[in-house]
């Protein structure tokens, strides 16, 4: 059973998403939160698998829960909404250590895969979206040393992994980069997952944004 917590400040919403987790076997909603707050408090108390997380709340908003709810607990699996895909606190919110975001007008069967995805341990990279997004705010990032912290992350992986990261940071699906570098699907997962381990990363989310961070994927680069 996958234990969700619903923090958003709109009741309405919030009783809409608990009626299509609740119609669903293996969804249970264990609790919600109105403030960023009372998210972090309900989040250390209940230890959900996953938490949906609204970004623009009274007081505590979504990104400052986010970062202390996975602070707290490292292996806390935080699934963003917000209401446009361009939404800037949405990248402070994935670099605060969520699994990813979602529209909150998204379709039920795609909030419930994502939902699937993220408590198993993978991350919602909506590749398009999350390219736009990155591509945008990118250019905002500090990068006096990205040349050598390029090197440095290059220097821990082999060839092989190197061009699988690339395609990763590229927002490429397991099955594309099979497509492309005629492998199978269960060999890029291998490599996929060696990758992220080497560079101490949660999920593919992560490896986008360090990609773009270091340089190795520059802003509208898709190749």
């Amino acid at each position: 059973m996958i234990r969700v917590l619903l923090v958003d400040d709109q009741s309405m919403l919030r009783m809409g998403f608990r009626l299509i987790l609740e119609a669903e076997p293996d969804l249970v909603v264990v609790g919600e939160a109105g403030d960023g707050a009372t998210g972090v408090s309900m989040a250390a108390a209940l230890k959900p698998d996953v938490v949906l997380m609204d970004v623009r709340m009274p007081g505590m908003d979504g990104i400052q829960a986010t970062a202390e709810i996975v602070g707290a607990r490292p292996d806390a699996r935080v699934l963003i909404l917000t209401t446009f895909d361009l939404d800037q606190y949405v990248f402070a919110g994935l670099r605060a250590g969520a699994s990813g975001f979602l529209l909150k007008d998204a379709l039920p069967g795609d909030l419930l895969a994502a939902i699937r995805t993220v408590a198993g341990g993978d991350a919602v990279l909506a590749s398009t979206a999350t390219r736009r997004l990155i591509d945008q705010f990118a250019p905002m990032l500090p990068d006096p040393d990205r040349q050598l912290r390029r090197q440095e992350l290059l220097a821990q992986l082999t060839d092989r992994e190197r061009t699988v990261f690339g395609a990763l940071a590229a927002g490429r699906s397991n099955r594309e980069i099979a497509t492309e570098l005629q492998l199978s699907e269960g060999t890029v997962k291998i490599h996929v997952g060696r990758v992220l381990a080497k560079l101490s990363l949660r999920d593919r989310v992560q490896a986008v944004i360090l990609a773009y961070e270091s340089g190795l994927i520059a802003p509208g680069q898709s190749d």
